[in-house]
């Protein structure tokens, strides 16, 4: 029966269990305050720096041309193949010139959150939305690339595994990027970019109604030597029997004059040299 006496060894042994108890609590505490600190750390300082990244594999910095073939797959069939060239140029502006036999004419221009559809029989530029630029099996939103630096605002969510289509498992940053320009191809974006050097792996893309419309699956690749984004898998979330692959197949460097970002100027003259 204890009657209230600790003998000196008793208490000897009392205070080196507490102190042992005290740094082993104090071990286990410190990688969860170290991890919140660098969860922090990335949520408040390094986001915006990672988004820029991943868009450095995507596009070419300044005016450019991009070729590309988008190929069309109903239940893992090919269905249907277009071509486009996509010309950008800073300050979110960009014109897709329709190549393909079937859409031969076909234009469409992006001046910030402007867009006009221009078609081969009509003298007047067509305005349309946000949304209508969606529209389609082969949507010009995704063809004419997304800038998720200059669209969007990013949040770190956490650090989490995931496995590519082809089952490799990859260490992976997930955002939350959310649309800042009315103009933006989707609300909200979650992204998740490879943790060892910021490369897209996989883009969860949700409509403003909150509905996701589509998952994207970016393939990495060489061009000119440097990491790129070479091609692009879209799977259609609405229409799951569907699916697309967007081949960058060329980029260079190409600035166009001021008219062919005027759409009076498109309306009138094919530009079929483009």
């Amino acid at each position: 029966m204890f009657n209230g006496y600790f003998s000196p060894y008793t208490a000897r042994t009392f205070q080196f269990k507490r102190m042992l108890f005290c740094a082993v609590s104090l071990a286990l505490t410190l990688p969860i305050s170290s991890l919140a600190f660098a969860n922090e750390s990335i949520n408040q300082q390094a986001v915006t720096t990672m988004i820029t990244k991943a868009d450095s594999y995507r596009i070419h910095p300044g005016a450019a041309k991009v070729v590309s073939l988008v190929k069309l797959y109903k239940s893992n069939t090919l269905d249907k193949t277009r071509l486009y060239n996509v010309y950008s140029r800073p300050n979110r502006e960009s014109l897709v010139v329709f190549k393909s036999a079937v859409e031969a004419g076909q234009k469409m221009l992006m001046i910030e959150d402007n867009y006009w559809l221009l078609m081969p029989k009509s003298r007047r530029p067509i305005r349309i939305t946000p949304m209508q630029k969606l529209l389609g099996e082969a949507s010009v939103g995704d063809i004419s690339t997304l800038t998720w630096s200059e669209d969007y605002q990013g949040e770190w969510v956490k650090s989490t595994i995931i496995k590519t289509l082809n089952g490799a498992e990859v260490t992976t940053h997930q955002l939350k990027l959310t649309a800042k320009t009315k103009g933006a191809s989707y609300q909200t974006i979650d992204l998740w970019l490879d943790a060892n050097n910021d490369f897209p792996i996989k883009a969860d893309l949700y409509l403003r109604s909150g509905k996701m419309a589509k998952q994207a699956w970016f393939t990495q690749g060489l061009r000119e030597g440097a990491t790129s984004v070479v091609a692009m898998t879209l799977l259609d979330k609405i229409q799951p029997n569907k699916k697309t692959i967007i081949e960058y197949q060329a980029i260079s460097r190409q600035t166009l004059e001021d008219k062919y970002y005027n759409p009076a100027y498109l309306s009138r003259n094919s530009v079929s040299e483009l």
